[in-house]
């Protein structure tokens, strides 16, 4: 390039040196040959600058100089024209031959530059090499201009289905953490620059950000969103707002262009000139559609970074938000923040500029047809006038309405996300289907809205349509009649006719954006609102390690829930030296989970001081498992270390479930653990606290989810003061008595308050009320304990084989390790390192390095077994894409929803409706050519106004007709279509869900059914009016110009294999784009349920990349599918600029034949085919793309099911069962089909009213006996019999309705307190209170304000763990079932209280058979029998006195839990 450069600069001066000399000898020079080799050799020194500089820069092309080289181009092929005249003139002077010589060396310079720009230099030697990068990024000028470099994808689209590992990593720009930085970082200085003006001095505080902001009008002191992403995306959309104005004057070319075409027929001007101005239409309409793409694109591309920025804002304001604002906005209704309310900014950033194009166009257009039709313009304009408040009502109903139908739609995703969580539940308690009801409720008033909405919008549709007939009619009428003299000729007739479908797009378009904007401005209010809540304190705990005090301090602290709630810890003073085990004693809900939330940070803090000096690691009462491997989970980001992860693992008991697990530690946990019991989940999370090697370890009743046993096992190998957690600081919530002699210090709560701290002696000498709680207890179970003197005793000597400390020594930073570690673990452990504690320190590298060699053989087996089983044993199913053509049957499945009589009426309206407008166009081309009267008038003027007037009606009409038509079958459609699935999914069996991530699910009922009700209705629309339209065109120009028949058949068949290249791709892209979506919802649902141990961790920021690594992997299907419809319109509209063309040309060949209203009536119409043929395939492609979601939502209504709910002539008996009876026959059940057995070859027989405990160690099948009862698992050979029937024969509603059970995990709805006892109002009032004094919680209910109507947050969040195992205790006391089933059921409650429950339960269901799972051993020693299994099989059935004697398994489990 600075070769060709540098000649052309030397030809230059080489030009003016000779007409210099020539000049200086006396020689006649033109000026023209002294300026011009001046003015170009200036310009080919700063080119040449240009290129050096983008060179250095590393800029590989350059538009501004590929624009330059073409304008070069085409101004010197002029010049090159009469430089060849001059040749054949001949006669040339020495200096002209020169000159002739000079410029053709140049212009082959001048072609050369020219075809070097369809290419790009060599990347800088300094750029690193990536892979999987995108063509644009190395695309030349011309490239982006007609979007070639996106042909690749288009050819391996059309050859081969995509899949991801063909999409193409997005450029630096487009990516979601850039883009999030940039956001965050503009949010937080709108929201820093407002604080002190709201909440500070204003004469000490403010600034000039401060001011600016004030100044600006935000006097409700809320942050401005709108001017945030103005900030942050206003440039770049400014550039799309430039090419929009070019493209806005180009449109108004053609309509001039046409003018000209029109009396050249009509003259005698040479024909030369009407080739050329058919030319010019042509390269007018191929410049249009090039700055239009790329119009579009610009827009896109804004809102698809729009979308990556709200949704990285949602997702950071997530994991900082505060108690009180959590309340506020459930997961339900922050997913469609993420999914639904950033697709309308994406869908307002395509026509936002309309708002001021819009009235530009018709600016210009008015000004236009005044040149040809005058004042009667005016008219016209006080017509549009008038429309203006017609769409503004019909603007401010559909806000309303907007409104409403998001409440709703936020209300029904909340329920189904609430209901989704805790379907195990619903279907053990049969009550899924009225849970259904509940859905459909919710859906039927959404429906309404829609409904509506709907007819509103048909209502606009006739207006919009109407609109541009309306305008042309009266205008031309009052042109007409206004003076007779007033004739309507074919120039004026058409051109303001084309003037008037320009008038179209605006007059359509404005209404649509306006009702988008205010879509999009309530969207901007809730996301505003929620991106405004408030956060935690991040203050509110000082992690400082110079801070005063011990390790945790808390001074005179009151915390609270909520900043308008009562506080729930008062006046809490509590000092943890460095390395104690410090344990947090109470009754159920006194407070002892909120003391571990408020050291984490989680609570807002009202008073005090609170301290907690380096690290810490937290393990919640419920663990929070994500969807990962076991080993993921316990690593929970630190690199791998295979000695500390071994002794972690052997420490917290998971070796032996690891065996069990189908690939070991490699085996995929499902989403929520569903694949581990309660106990193992518990473990696994106590193991990933271990593993962080953490400085400060709160643990939130770990314990109490698993066997008594493993229970003490545990604490005797990592929390204990034998454990390998003994040098750390440790804060132990606790119901087990048996642990408290062991600990350092106890402290008591009582009523939210420290009612004692002290040593287990300390507190039993101080004879208050613990000392009490525990002389009852010791009381109670005198014959069962073991001595406490022995229990202490046996700290003080420790056992030979006890596990050596693996904590034992800091870790130095090992910076080669931690290269890959993320920012926060290495942020983490810096915070480790700097607080440095003086205590013990002993290597464990001998123990370390035995413990590889003892392990060597038997991990490396494991390992091979788990790599062969790992792929086979995938729990979470991979969302699958479908490949090839949409299928029919997905289309009519569609239509049969709608119905077919309705889609048949659709189809005739839109027909009638073209024929009407094809009818009123050839009318007014035989209005144009009406022979004129001597007088210079017209005859039968009234008539043809008034047929025209007609027909033009009927057109509106057919729309209005069609539009209702449409309206109401989309709403039957959408009706159908989610009451299926709807149904579908609530009767699937759970091993569906097991499989199934939560999140897929909620996007098929969010995304999904959003798309069905609004835009496939839309599609649809717009695919029948453009199909009739383009008909109706090729109509018309064959009708005016027969001979256009001959192109007509291969411009059709280039259109046709250009847009079947297109849709095989952008159809798969949709799909691929489709499935990636919802592990962002996933990801995003899965974050919330465990925001408290991320934060606790300080693993936000690894989270937060998580995220955008997922919207990462979506964007890159979304981005390629924006730029396949940019790369489709360019061509399409290349073929219909083809058709402008020929249509032009042929006009001109027939001149002479044809009469100029024949020529206005053909080109006024090719003038719209280009836009319409881009819009028919952009309809017909986005109708083939969404109709995916009726396909994903027919995917999810063809599930399999479960066993019917009622089978007629199979019911059992109304008062069965009578005695409860329960027999096992060789009894098998897995939990899904492939899988190993869960329980083997079981047979025992209960007789009615016997308490049975079940008991064994974690994973042994205890769990999965009651599913087995509830068939929640189906059988795999056997059978269950309850008073004789067998429950494989009876329905699911018969069999569930009949038992009861108080589940491991409470469940619990957001709603009120009697809602969550009695959700269809089927006992009185005296019953719900009689429950609730029998279960324990009347006392509290009545110190409620709102009693039975307490509201409950979602997920029974504001109660603790134990007062939602109470409501479900009184929820089955309610029923009254003849068999009760209790799986753990007061593993979350102290034992005073697990006292009362056992004495409530042993007296309301004395007459019952119960069903015991427990870890509490005492809890069941007072059962009829006990049942102990072993890996799925009964390893002891007998009397607990009997098992006792025999000295087995149960014998050895009593005495490790000290009663035997």
């Amino acid at each position: 390039r600075q070769v060709f450069t540098c000649l052309l600069w030397i030809l230059t001066w080489v030009d003016l040196g000779r007409g210099i000399w020539e000049w200086y000898n006396g020689t006649a020079v033109l000026y023209v040959d002294l300026v011009t080799p001046l003015i170009v050799g200036v310009t080919m020194a700063i080119a040449a600058f240009f290129i050096y500089y983008d060179r250095l820069k590393g800029v590989r092309t350059s538009g501004l100089l590929t624009i330059y080289w073409i304008l070069f181009l085409l101004t010197w092929a002029l010049v090159f024209r009469t430089k060849v005249e001059q040749i054949q003139n001949g006669g040339l002077t020495t200096g002209e031959v020169m000159r002739i010589v000079t410029f053709f060396i140049s212009y082959a310079c001048v072609i050369a530059h020219f075809l070097m720009s369809f290419f790009v230099d060599l990347p800088p030697a300094y750029e690193p090499q990536k892979l999987n990068t995108s063509p644009q990024e190395s695309a030349s000028f011309i490239s982006h201009m007609f979007f070639e470099w996106f042909s690749k994808m288009i050819m391996l689209g059309y050859k081969n289905p995509l899949v991801d590992n063909d999409l193409w990593d997005l450029i630096p720009d487009d990516k979601s953490g850039r883009i999030s930085r940039r956001f965050n970082k503009t949010w937080k200085i709108f929201t820093f620059s407002l604080s002190p003006c709201i909440k500070g001095d204003l004469a000490l505080f403010i600034s000039l950000s401060c001011l600016s902001n004030y100044v600006a009008g935000r006097k409700k002191g809320k942050p401005s969103l709108f001017k945030a992403m103005v900030r942050v995306f206003g440039p770049y959309y400014f550039l799309g707002s430039l090419l929009k104005v070019v493209s806005d004057l180009l449109t108004f070319v053609s309509p001039q262009l046409l003018s000209a075409l029109i009396l050249f027929t009509s003259n005698n001007a040479p024909v030369w000139q009407g080739y050329m101005l058919a030319v010019l239409l042509f390269v007018t309409a191929i410049l249009q559609s090039i700055v239009l793409q790329q119009y579009f694109h610009v827009c896109f591309t804004v809102g698809m970074r729009m979308r990556s920025a709200v949704v990285g804002a949602v997702y950071r304001k997530a994991m900082v938000l505060s108690n009180s604002a959590r309340k506020e906005s459930t997961v339900g209704e922050v997913v469609n923040l993420m999914s639904v309310d950033a697709q309308r900014f994406m869908d307002l950033m395509t026509y936002l500029n309309t708002v001021w194009s819009g009235p530009f166009q018709i600016i210009l257009a008015m000004y236009f047809l005044w040149q040809y039709l005058g004042a009667a313009v005016l008219a016209g304009l006080g017509v549009m006038l008038l429309l203006i408040p017609i769409n503004a009502l019909i603007a401010r109903k559909t806000h309303q309405l907007q409104v409403r139908q998001m409440k709703l739609k936020d209300e029904r995703i909340k329920l189904m996300n609430e209901i989704l969580n805790g379907i195990k539940v619903l279907k053990m308690y049969a009550w899924e289907m009225s849970f259904k009801d509940k859905v459909k409720a919710i859906r039927d008033k959404e429906l309404d809205v829609l409904r509506t909405a709907a007819y509103l919008n048909a209502v606009g549709s006739f207006t919009w349509v109407s609109a541009p007939f309306l305008v042309s009619l009266t205008t031309f009428a009052v042109y007409v009649l206004s003076d007779s003299s007033h004739i309507l000729t074919a120039q004026k007739a058409f051109v303001s006719l084309s003037l008037f479908n320009i008038l179209r797009f605006p007059l359509v378009m404005l209404p649509a954006v306006i009702a988008a904007i205010v879509q999009a401005s309530v969207s901007m209010t809730r996301l505003s609102k929620f991106l405004a809540g408030d956060e935690l304190d991040p203050d509110a705990v000082d992690h400082s390690p110079t801070a005063h005090g011990e390790v945790v301090e808390v001074d005179n602290a009151t915390f609270t829930w909520g900043k308008k709630d009562e506080p729930i810890l008062k006046n809490i003073n509590l000092s943890v030296p460095s390395g104690s085990l410090v344990a947090v004693v109470g009754q159920v809900g006194t407070g002892k989970s909120s003391l571990i939330s408020a050291l984490l940070g989680d609570m807002d803090k009202v008073e005090g001081y609170v301290s907690v000096k380096g690290s810490i690691a937290y393990v919640a009462q419920q663990a929070w498992i994500q969807n990962l491997t076991v080993q993921d989970n316990i690593l929970f980001g630190k690199p791998f270390d295979p000695c500390l992860y071994h002794q972690t693992v052997d420490a917290c008991e998971l070796k032996e479930d690891f065996d069990m697990l189908p690939a070991g530690d490699q085996t995929e946990i499902g989403e929520r653990g569903i694949n581990l019991s309660g106990g193992q989940k518990q473990r696994v999370s106590i193991a990933r606290a271990v593993y962080q090697d953490a400085d400060v370890y709160l643990f939130d009743d770990p314990l109490s989810a698993v066997d008594a046993h493993v229970g003490k096992n545990i604490f005797d190998n990592v929390l204990g003061p034998r454990g390998c957690l003994k040098n750390k600081t440790r804060l132990l919530v606790t119901h087990g008595v048996s642990f408290l002699p062991q600990v350092d210090r106890i402290v008591v709560l009582v009523g939210g308050r420290v009612s004692e701290i002290g040593h287990y002696d300390e507190l039993l000498e101080k004879n208050g009320a613990f000392a009490e709680f525990l002389r009852n207890y010791a009381n109670h179970e005198d014959s069962e304990s073991t001595d406490e003197e022995d229990v202490r005793n046996n700290v003080t000597t420790p056992a030979p084989s006890s596990p050596p400390p693996i904590f034992e020594e800091e870790l130095e930073p090992d910076v080669d390790a931690d290269e890959t570690a993320s920012s926060d673990v290495i942020a983490r452990r810096n915070r480790t390192i700097q607080f440095k504690r003086q205590r013990t320190r002993t290597s464990s590298s001998d123990h370390c390095k035995s413990g590889k060699l003892r392990r060597r053989k038997t991990d490396r087996d494991i390992d091979i077994k788990a790599q062969q089983k790992k792929k086979d044993d995938k729990l979470i199913t991979t969302e699958t894409a479908e490949t090839g053509n949409i299928k029919l049957s997905v289309a009519l499945s569609y239509m049969r929803s709608v119905g077919y009589l309705i889609c048949s009426t659709i189809a005739l309206a839109y027909c009638l409706q073209n024929a009407a407008q094809v009818g009123s166009s050839i009318w007014l081309s035989q209005w144009s050519t009406d022979p004129l009267n001597p007088d210079g008038t017209q005859n039968g003027t009234a008539t043809r106004l008034g047929v025209y007037g007609a027909l033009g009606m009927t057109q509106a009409l057919m729309v209005l007709g069609s539009s209702f038509s449409m309206s109401y079958g989309s709403v039957v459609a959408s009706t159908l279509l989610h009451s299926k699935m709807l149904v579908r999914i609530f009767r699937a069996p759970m091993s569906f869900f097991d499989t199934t991530p939560l999140g897929r699910i909620v996007n098929r009922f969010s995304k999904d059914i959003y798309l069905i009700d609004e835009v496939i209705p839309r599609c649809f629309t717009g695919l029948l009016m453009t199909g009739f339209q383009c008909l109706s065109t090729f109509v018309v120009i064959v009708y005016s110009t027969p001979i256009f028949a001959v192109v007509v058949v291969p411009l059709l068949i280039l259109y046709y294999f250009v847009q079947r290249f297109y849709i095989r791709t952008s159809r798969q892209l949709k799909r691929l784009e489709s499935i990636s979506r919802s592990p962002i919802y996933s990801h995003f649902s899965e974050t919330i349920a465990g925001v408290s141990t991320i934060r606790a961790y300080g693993l936000q920021k690894s989270f937060m990349k998580q995220n955008e690594i997922k919207l990462d992997t979506n964007q890159m299907a979304y981005y390629p599918n924006i730029v396949s419809n940019r790369w489709l319109a360019l061509r399409l509209e290349l073929v219909g600029n083809l058709i402008v063309l020929f249509a032009a040309i042929f006009a001109v060949v027939e001149k002479g034949k044809i009469n100029d209203g024949i020529v206005g009536l053909s080109i006024s119409y090719s003038l719209q085919i280009t836009m319409m043929l881009n819009w028919l395939v952009r309809q017909a492609s986005e109708l083939e793309t969404n109709i995916v979601a009726v396909e994903r939502v027919e995917e999810y209504s063809s599930v399999v099911q479960e066993a019917e709910l009622v089978i007629d002539g199979s019911r059992p008996p109304s008062h069965w069962p009578a005695e409860g009876s329960i027999k096992f026959e060789d009894y098998s059940t897995r939990y899904r089909e492939g899988l190993d057995l869960v329980v083997k070859n079981i047979t025992i027989h209960i007789n009615g009213g016997e308490k049975v405990g079940i008991v064994g160690r974690t994973g042994a099948g205890k769990s999965s006996m009651t599913l087995a009862l509830f068939r929640i698992i189906e059988s795999a050979s056997g059978r269950i019999s309850i008073d004789g029937l067998p429950i494989s024969n009876m329905g699911l509603q018969d069999l569930r309705s009949k038992l009861s059970i108080i589940p491991q995990d409470p469940v619990l709805f957001s709603g009120s307190l009697r809602m969550n006892l009695d959700p269809f109002e089927e006992y009185r009032d005296s019953e719900l209170w009689d429950a609730l004094e029998h279960s324990h919680l009347k006392d509290y209910v009545t110190s409620l304000s709102e009693k039975l109507e307490h509201e409950v947050t979602e997920g029974g969040e504001n109660l603790s763990v134990g007062q939602r195992q109470l409501v479900c205790l009184a929820r089955a006391l309610l029923r009254k079932s003849k068999i009760l089933v209790l799986d753990e059921a007061t593993a979350a409650v102290d034992l005073e209280t697990d006292d009362l429950i056992q004495a409530t339960i042993r007296e309301q269901f004395s007459d019952c058979t119960t069903f015991t799972i427990a870890h509490r051993l005492n809890t069941i020693m007072d059962s009829t029998r006990v049942l102990v299994l072993d890996a799925g099989k009964v390893a002891e059935f007998d009397t607990p006195d009997n098992l006792l004697q025999a000295k087995g398994i149960f014998f050895s489990m009593a005495k490790d839990a000290g009663l035997a």
